[in-house]
């Protein structure tokens, strides 16, 4: 019982707040600063910033500096989106999970 609480309370705590949501191509804003994650179809990810993007290629700051991806090589993109559900998930869940843990680790009443 005590371990499939602590696999619960340790999944619910590190859980994101975030998820990627697959976009075309061509749909993606210039203007908006967001955060991508490319498959290219080698099967390598990359995340980034955007920096810019035009018909042929789309520049990402990653980790390492600035990649340029061509159009051809990428076989999906995907968006960094906020989920308010999973946020109020994390913020509610956690308070009482630390609690039970606390209880179940004998340092209750």
């Amino acid at each position: 019982m005590k371990k499939l609480f602590l696999l619960l309370l340790f999944s619910t705590l590190f859980q994101s707040c975030s998820g990627y949501k697959s976009i075309d191509y061509n749909n993606i804003e210039n203007e908006k600063k967001q955060k991508f994650k490319v498959l290219k179809l080698d099967k390598e990810n990359i995340k980034g910033k955007l920096i810019s993007k035009n018909e042929k290629l789309i520049v990402l700051e990653t980790k390492v500096g600035l990649q340029t991806i061509t159009k051809e090589e990428i076989y999906d993109v995907k968006v960094k989106k906020f989920s308010f559900l999973k946020s109020l998930g994390l913020i509610i869940v956690t308070p009482y999970g630390l609690i039970f843990l606390f209880l179940a680790l004998g340092g209750g009443m």
